[in-house]
């Protein structure tokens, strides 16, 4: 094939490409015209298979002619497709002046910034996150965290069985059992997730929430440590003119155990329905990790001291929100989310 042949094919075949888009009158139909012309097996790729065939000084001519063609005819290919969705437009009764639509933008659900906040802050305290099921066995929700089976802390727990020994989790406190099942200390983490508890749905408890619990293990750790970073967390959630206390308490799987409380911000510490008139705040609970736990888990409690704590996110929403009915955190309403 000489150069003057590949330019007379290319201008026969220009032409009946148009006069066949000049045809067609619906996506169909302009498929089949692809298909035969421009797709990778229609008769212009083919064209540019004979190049092979061409004496080596008129390739350069005869490339620059075909490329022009295969730009012509994908220009005129995709002219005649807007013409026909123009078309389809305006016989759907579409008036194209119209303007658009705004678009609402989304908004994370307060539970949802509340989580991403604590966890910032733990992070950035040195901790790592970790995940677990929400689906439990009775040994890692109550029997490695010192709640033996007839122990009668396990009735501050109501919970939804599946059967005999699986169970929705009543708290993420068994994510720390199965970390340190298998991770050596040193460690810090905390546990975010979802916990089931069969109470009955009132403006202060429901049957589904969120906690946040965190472990830290290592030689040496003591109270003071403890009570340090849940300080620093506290003023970094609350703001720095905060003061905070921690009450003894009671939890299985920590001794000494505690409760943290934080001045009302809403009061100053006066005393408002908010406190209920005392000044003060509860947010969570913390303590020394069990020696009965450690030893559930494999370490030496006499090498190994560790504190743990957990929080109720739908309380710390409460708290920094003042929205006291948990229940509207699950209805969905635009009206509290858009607020967000």
């Amino acid at each position: 094939m000489t150069v003057d042949e590949v330019r007379e094919r290319a201008g026969s075949l220009e032409q009946e490409f148009k006069d066949a888009l000049a045809r067609v009158e619906n996506t169909a139909g302009l498929e089949e015209v692809r298909v035969r012309f421009i797709a990778r097996k229609g008769v212009v790729p083919a064209l540019f298979d004979e190049l092979r065939s061409i004496p080596p000084e008129g390739k350069k001519e005869a490339g620059r002619i075909l490329n022009g063609l295969r730009m012509r005819l994908q220009s005129a290919f995709d002219e005649r497709k807007e013409m026909l969705a123009a078309g389809r437009a305006r016989d759907s009764n579409i008036d194209l002046t119209l303007p658009g639509r705004t678009l609402t933008p989304g908004h994370l659900h307060p539970i949802t910034q509340m989580l991403r906040e604590v966890r910032r802050i733990f992070v950035s305290l040195g901790f790592s996150v970790a995940d677990g099921p929400e689906v439990e066995d009775d040994y890692h929700n109550f029997e490695a965290l010192n709640f033996p089976p007839d122990h009668p802390a396990r009735d501050m727990q109501d919970t939804f069985f599946i059967r005999d020994t699986v169970l929705l989790r009543t708290h993420t406190s068994p994510v720390q059992i199965r970390v340190m099942e298998t991770t050596e200390p040193p460690i810090r983490v905390i546990m975010p997730g979802r916990v089931y508890r069969n109470e009955a749905i009132s403006a202060r408890s429901y049957c589904l929430f969120h906690q946040v619990e965190g472990l830290a293990v290592d030689r040496g750790i003591t109270f003071a440590e403890l009570k340090g970073t849940l300080g620093t967390f506290a003023r970094q959630l609350y703001g720095n003119d905060l003061r905070y206390r921690f009450r003894a308490s009671f939890f299985p799987f920590t001794e000494p155990s505690a409760e943290m409380d934080i001045s009302c911000f809403l009061c100053g510490g006066k005393g408002c329905r908010m406190c209920k008139g005392t000044g003060w705040l509860e947010i969570l609970g913390c303590g020394m990790v069990d020696p009965n736990v450690f030893t559930a888990v494999g370490y030496d409690p006499e090498e190994y001291t560790g504190y743990a704590f957990g929080m109720g996110i739908e309380r710390m929403a409460i708290l920094l929100y003042g929205i006291e009915d948990i229940r509207m955190y699950f209805e969905n309403d635009l009206r509290l989310l858009e607020q967000f």
